[in-house]
């Protein structure tokens, strides 16, 4: 009597070169940029345009799900939210920090991070440094507080006084023409950064409006560092780089809306 042989699992072959390239290199690579154009991505804050609310080298958490629902037209960014966008084309050709290159071999325009304060139909002006959006005033103490403390809010200069203006990107640029007035088209937001002295934002004052199409997603919280210093000191004498001191608070919070902007019908 002969005794069976025992049955032998099908053995699996191994994979082939264009299989390993996909499984050990392309998929994890497809995998993030999915999770990171249609999910949810982390974003880098560069400089100090949006002071004191947000500082330099902070990285805020934005869900990108949100843009595409957007864009779609299903619901809509609101005033007060943080915004992360490219500037408009012309702007970006024109002024020169707005118009970035890769190792020499082809330009881009950097992404910002602002304030949205207007939206499509909005008319809104600004006058000694007070904005005004359909002709209620905007209680902006949310940030104008922190510069009059410093002594560094701005009342007097042209994006003081006007809601467009062409006299901080210099005579020869002209990306906008100076407007006491401004109506938001449609498909469009006006957006300006928290730092409110002479030339501390490059927004939709010197840039104009944003198209809706340029905007990557809000900024929905702050996830890194975990710790920051309470006091932020600002040299309105023109060094940009804050003096950060005091002790240590938990860095790690939702970026509401300002009440201002509930105010606001």
């Amino acid at each position: 009597m002969t005794t069976p042989e025992p049955t032998r699992a099908p053995t699996t072959p191994p994979p082939n070169a264009l299989q390993k390239l996909w499984k050990e290199i392309l998929e994890p690579i497809v995998f993030a940029v999915v999770i990171t154009q249609f999910v949810a991505t982390l974003v880098g804050v560069d400089g100090v345009s949006m002071m004191p609310n947000l500082r330099n080298g902070e990285r805020v958490f934005v869900p990108k799900y949100e843009t595409w629902l957007h864009k779609a037209g299903v619901g809509d960014f609101k005033r007060g939210d943080i915004l992360i966008f490219k500037p408009p084309r012309e702007a970006s050709a024109k002024i020169e920090n707005l118009n970035k290159s890769a190792f020499g071999l082809w330009t881009y325009r950097p992404f910002l991070i602002k304030r949205l304060i207007a939206l499509p139909g909005d008319t809104i002006s600004i006058r000694a440094g007070e904005v005004t959006v359909n002709g209620q005033p905007l209680d902006s103490s949310w940030t104008t507080a922190y510069w009059q403390e410093q002594g560094c809010w701005d009342t007097q200069s042209a994006v003081a006084n006007n809601i467009t203006s062409a006299s901080i990107a210099g005579s020869a640029v002209n990306v906008v023409p100076d407007r006491q007035e401004f109506t938001v088209p449609q498909g469009q937001y006006f957006v300006m950064g928290d730092n409110r002295t002479a030339t501390g934002s490059e927004d939709s004052r010197i840039v104009g409006a944003i198209p809706r199409r340029d905007v990557a997603g809000r900024a929905a919280a702050v996830v890194w560092p975990i710790m920051r210093k309470v006091n932020a000191k600002y040299d309105c004498l023109g060094n940009s780089v804050p003096e950060f001191s005091g002790p240590n608070e938990l860095n790690w919070r939702l970026l509401t809306r300002p009440a201002g902007f509930g105010e606001l019908k």
